[in-house]
């Protein structure tokens, strides 16, 4: 479950005196001579911060032993003389080639028993006794000398925990898998039971028996497959509690992070985020798409979610292009700075790239860097300086927070069961519908956090929950309550489905909430992949609508129907409905309907709820209140005129600017908005 949702308005390192800026700095890439050009560029670039050692694992420790460290000494002693803090890794993201050769167990097999090879990275199994053992004692002798070295400012545990092996089906994982399931179950019956074990002959008559769920001749078994995607993110979990107990043992008050990946299915940043003093994440939106900031935005906000509202740090985004996509797009002029921007205002106290100086060898020679292959006559490098003159001008925004008037119901244990195969339609992807539910919030300037179903819902005005396909019954109790006591709820589609188990909920879908929706849905009826069906209405939503993706087969009950299906054996029945309970309304969304339509249908929500919605924002530009600052973000190829409605102190520029401003292609102004009753430009309360 997540931390408590408000923020605690102090900044994650008040040494920075502000917003943290800088990179990944990986000396041991480069001859020594360059380390005194990049301390140079980086006080040029206003750089304050840089994470260190991520990947120096064999420069530290060639052999077993101990550390071979006097170039990080030197490296370290250079920053602190600069006045640059740093985030000092513990190195321990890719174990060297003699680890490998000694234990060569500890690299990862596949579901379908390969073994991986070594020369990539993270090639270990989380549950490996070996590699926990020699990452703890890296852990422990890099804290033991660099505890106290001025300047170390924070510790980095791991890298990116999941990204490449985000589980291993070899025997020792299997072993620890049953001890976890033991813990889970304690009887071997209630396993059974849990997992259906009747179904398919599937029962066991003792705990050796049980395997993880490795390639087989069809569908295996769902509560198994599950329970073995909680099982890894645990263990992955339990990889980096490891090594931070020894620098909480070893370098106590010092805070601890690790680099999450936003919306990423393998690991549980809800239950990860306990043991981080900061939560960081790594952002890296397609330059190439035309909604990049959407992606972005969620990330940020799901950052700032998992870390209990408090600020938080990106920690990785490219100054320009990746290298991993198939196709590597250069950030257009102005779209790094954009999207940097918005991580500070959707709560980032610190905004770093990967990495410092774009490296010339290895897998990662053509991702961008902050001082990049052309040199300091680039446009990668002034835009490099332009945004650390910003961040500093963005000295008053650090450790404020951001308040939300929504929250969006999001769960990795329903994301790892949403997305198993032998489903209704293979075509549901969450983090899809999530950006379909999202946009209209963005558009609209209506701050979101990203909710665990259990946690308290009461400061919030409207709750969405998109395909929340398991839901506990404390979940589903929270839901209906928040309605009862005057919230409003907008569910969709494969809701309520099933138990923590993944069982069904028998009498019709949804069952926990037929009563709050005022409805029951006797099937499920996805659509085919292209297809759509008309949909018609009244009142707000009577423009034409069309559905896609879903069509659930509703029998009213107490809802009033807001959209009808048209054509086809369901032509005439509700798709979309709303439903008063208690002091609140509960409104259902039966298909996926066009954007246009599902935009009209979330401002009817929000009205409802008495959420503050902007008006007259074009698309492509967001606003987000932080604090006492106001951010207004163009991601547009054009300039556009806003009216700001009074005239407004930029902190970007010091100048006054308004009531008309014109903010040019991807341009941003931060406004001191000091009348807390307004809410946006063109602001409409609905």
């Amino acid at each position: 479950m997540s931390a408590p949702r408000t923020g605690s308005g102090r900044q994650i390192l008040p040494q920075l005196g502000g917003i943290g800026y800088g990179g990944d700095y990986n000396p041991e890439q480069w001859p020594e001579a360059t380390w005194a050009e990049d301390v140079r560029l980086m006080a040029e670039a206003g750089v304050n911060l840089v994470t260190v050692g991520v990947f120096s694992w064999t420069r530290l420790q060639p052999a077993p032993g101990e550390l071979t460290a006097g170039w990080l000494d030197r490296v370290l002693d250079m920053l602190a003389d600069a006045g640059i803090w740093v985030d000092l890794a513990t190195a321990t993201a890719s174990p060297p080639a003699w680890l490998v050769a000694a234990h060569p167990e500890i690299l990862p097999v596949t579901a379908d028993g390969t073994r991986l090879a070594f020369g990539s990275r993270q090639h270990y199994c989380p549950s490996s006794p070996a590699y926990r053992d020699a990452a703890a004692d890296l852990a422990r002798r890099l804290a033991e000398r660099y505890a106290d070295h001025p300047a170390v400012a924070m510790w980095h545990i791991g890298n990116e925990y999941g990204c490449h092996v985000s589980a291993c089906y070899c025997e020792t994982s299997a072993l620890a898998f049953r001890h976890w399931l033991r813990a889970r179950y304690g009887e071997l019956d209630q396993l059974n039971d849990a997992w259906g074990g009747a179904v398919w002959s599937q029962d066991y008559t003792s705990w050796d028996q049980i395997q993880p769920p490795r390639a087989a001749p069809t569908f295996r078994n769902p509560a198994q497959q599950l329970d073995f995607a909680h099982f890894s993110s645990d263990e992955l979990l339990a990889c980096y509690t490891a090594e931070r107990e020894v620098l909480a043992t070893h370098s106590p008050g010092k805070p601890v992070t690790t680099n999450f990946m936003g919306l990423f299915r393998p690991v549980d940043q809800f239950r990860w985020s306990a043991g981080m003093d900061v939560v960081s994440v790594d952002n890296y939106p397609d330059p190439a798409d035309a909604e990049a900031h959407v992606a972005s935005a969620m990330a940020c906000d799901l950052t700032r979610s998992a870390g209990g509202g408090r600020p938080w740090l990106l920690m990785e985004q490219a100054p320009s292009a990746v290298n991993w996509r198939a196709l590597n797009a250069p950030k257009a002029p102005g779209q790094h700075r954009a999207l940097s921007l918005q991580a500070v205002a959707r709560g980032a106290d610190a905004v770093l790239s990967f990495q410092w100086r774009a490296a010339a060898a290895g897998a990662e020679r053509f991702h961008s860097g902050m001082v990049p292959h052309a040199g300091t006559d680039s446009r990668v490098w002034r835009e490099v300086v332009g945004l650390g003159a910003d961040l500093r001008r963005l000295a008053p925004v650090a450790g404020h927070p951001v308040r939300a008037q929504a929250a969006l119901l999001f769960d990795w244990e329903n994301w790892w069961a949403l997305e198993l195969d032998s489903h209704p339609s293979s075509s549901l992807r969450l983090t899809e519908l999530l950006g379909e539910v999202y946009r209209p919030l963005l558009q609209a300037g209506v701050n979101a956090d990203f909710v665990h179903p259990e946690s308290d819902l009461s400061g919030y005005r409207l709750v969405l929950v998109p395909a929340l396909y398991l839901v506990t019954d404390a979940g589903a109790e929270n839901v209906r309550r928040f309605v009862a006591d005057g919230g409003t709820a907008l569910i969709t589609f494969f809701s309520g489905i099933v138990d923590p188990h993944d069982r069904v909920r028998l009498g019709g879908y949804p069952a926990p909430w037929r009563e709050l929706l005022g409805l029951r849905i006797e099937e499920l009826a996805p659509l085919p992949d292209g297809a759509t069906v008309r949909l018609e209405g009244s009142g707000t939503a009577a423009a034409a609508a069309a559905g896609r993706l879903w069509q659930d087969v509703i029998e009213l009950r107490g809802a009033s129907p807001l959209l009808f299906f048209r054509g086809g054996h369901l032509g005439g029945r509700a798709a979309v409905t709303r439903h008063q309970f208690g002091q609140g309304s509960a409104f259902y969304v039966g298909t996926l309907p066009d954007r246009a339509t599902l935009s009209r249908l979330i401002g009817q929500a929000c009205q409802d709820a008495g959420v503050t919605l902007w008006t007259d924002l074009p698309d492509g530009v967001e606003a987000v209140r932080r604090g006492d600052y106001l951010f207004l973000i163009s991601h547009l190829d054009r300039p556009v005129e806003l009216d700001l409605g009074a005239r407004r102190l930029d902190l970007l520029t010091g100048a006054k600017v308004g009531p008309l401003a014109v903010l040019a292609q991807r341009d941003v102004l931060v406004l001191a908005w000091d009348d807390p009753g307004s809410g946006a430009v063109g602001r409409s309360d609905g």
